[in-house]
C-alpha cells in the first residue's frame, strides 16, 4: 500500500516522532511487545529507517538508563527480511537475552500480517574508564552554502520522479538534507566518486517521545535518518540516480555503532554524515557512513548492504 505524501504539508520532524512512538502490547512470542505505525512515503514499501528506529526504541525501553548502573545503546545489527506495508501497524517483540553488570543484550523481531519482516540484536553498555580516540570529519562546505533538497528540486523534473516523490524528497522525510558534491535524485550531480557528504538537520526541534529519555530519543533519531542516504555513494559511483528508470533498491542488512552520547540540543543542529561506497557487485552494494557534530565530534558509524537492481 502506498500512502500519499501531502504536497501542501509543512516540513516537520514530527515524521520521525510518529515513527518511534510506541504503544505497549501484550507479548505473543517473547518477553515484551510494542506496536508502531510506518509513516507515509511514495514507494510501494515503508522506509527502512522506520523499522530500525522503532526497534531501537523498543529495545531501549527495556533497559534502564541513568547514573545508577544505567546502560546506553552502543551497537545494533539488523536484517530486513520482507517489505513493510506503509501506514500499517508493526509489532515489535523484544527478547531480554542478557543483563550483566556492564552489558545487556536484546533481540527485537518485527512482525506484520503475522510474518516476521525484520530482526535486530541490540547491545547496551554501562561504560567504563579507558583510552579515547576519534577520527576527524572530512573538509566539506558549510551547510548554509549548499541548496536544500527543496531548492534543488524546485524547477527540476525527469526520470521516474513523480509529484509525490518530489514532495517527499523536498520535505516529507522530517530532516533537511544538503549534499556535497550534489544530490543523486534525478542525475548524479558531481563527480562519480565513491564518496559524498550529507548535512542533516530536523526541520524543527525534535519533540519529546513518550517512553524515551532525551538521550534515547536522539539515538533513535540517528538510527532513523541514517538509512535515507547510506546507499547513495554506491549509486553515485555506479552513475545511478534515484529516478533512474528500472532502478530498484532495498536494504538487506544494517549495522550501527554509537560511540558517544549526543549532548543536549546536538540533534537539533546540523550533523555531517560522511559516506563512502565500500563495494558493489552481484546486485548488491555496501555503503559506510560516519556522523559528526558541527564541532567535529564523531557520534556514530553505519555500515549497510543493500540490493541494487538496474534494468
Amino acid at each position: 500500500m502506498t500512502v500519499p505524501v501531502r504536497h501542501d504539508a509543512v516540513p516537520t520532524s514530527e515524521t520521525f516522532t510518529a515513527a518511534v512512538t510506541l504503544s505497549e502490547a501484550e507479548p505473543e512470542r517473547y518477553d515484551v511487545a510494542f506496536t508502531a505505525v510506518t509513516q507515509p512515503c511514495p514507494w510501494p514499501k515503508a522506509y527502512g529507517g522506520d523499522l530500525v528506529a522503532a526497534a531501537a526504541a523498543a529495545a531501549m525501553r527495556t533497559v534502564p538508563e541513568g547514573p545508577e548502573a544505567g546502560k546506553t545503546l552502543h551497537s545494533m545489527h539488523s536484517y530486513f527480511m520482507r517489505p513493510a506495508d506503509i501506514g500499517a501497524e508493526v509489532r515489535y517483540e523484544v527478547e531480554l537475552l542478557r543483563d550483566g553488570r556492564g552489558y545487556s543484550t536484546r533481540q527485537v523481531r518485527a512482525y506484520q500480517n503475522g510474518r516476521p519482516i525484520y530482526v535486530a540484536l541490540a547491545s547496551f553498555a554501562a561504560g567504563e574508564p579507558g583510552g579515547t580516540f576519534a577520527i576527524g570529519p572530512p573538509g566539506v562546505p558549510d551547510p548554509g552554502t549548499l541548496p536544500s533538497s527543496a531548492a534543488y528540486l524546485d524547477e527540476r523534473s525527469g526520470g521516474t520522479m513523480t509529484r509525490e516523490s518530489k514532495a517527499y524528497w523536498s520535505g516529507g522525510r522530517g530532516f533537511d538534507m544538503r549534499h556535497d558534491p550534489g544530490p543523486v535524485y534525478l542525475t548524479v550531480d558531481g563527480e562519480r566518486a565513491p564518496y559524498q557528504a550529507v548535512w542533516v538537520k530536523p526541520f524543527d526541534d525534535l519533540r519529546p517521545v513518550e517512553g524515551l529519555t532525551r538521550t534515547q530519543r536522539d539515538l533513535a533519531a540517528l538510527s532513523y535518518v541514517c538509512d535515507y542516504t547510506i546507499l547513495e555513494p554506491v549509486l553515485r559511483v555506479l552513475g545511478l540516480p534515484w529516478a533512474q528508470p528500472g532502478l530498484v533498491t532495498a536494504s538487506l542488512d544494517h549495522a550501527m555503532w554509537f560511540h558517544r552520547v549526543p549532548g543536549e540540543g546536538v540533534l537539533d543542529d546540523w550533523l555531517l554524515y560522511a559516506q563512502e561506497a565500500g563495494s558493489a557487485g552481484a546486485g548488491r552494494g555496501v555503503g559506510q557512513g560516519r556522523f559528526f557534530t558541527r564541532d567535529g565530534q564523531h557520534l556514530a558509524t553505519v555500515v549497510q548492504e543493500g540490493m541494487i537492481r538496474a534494468s
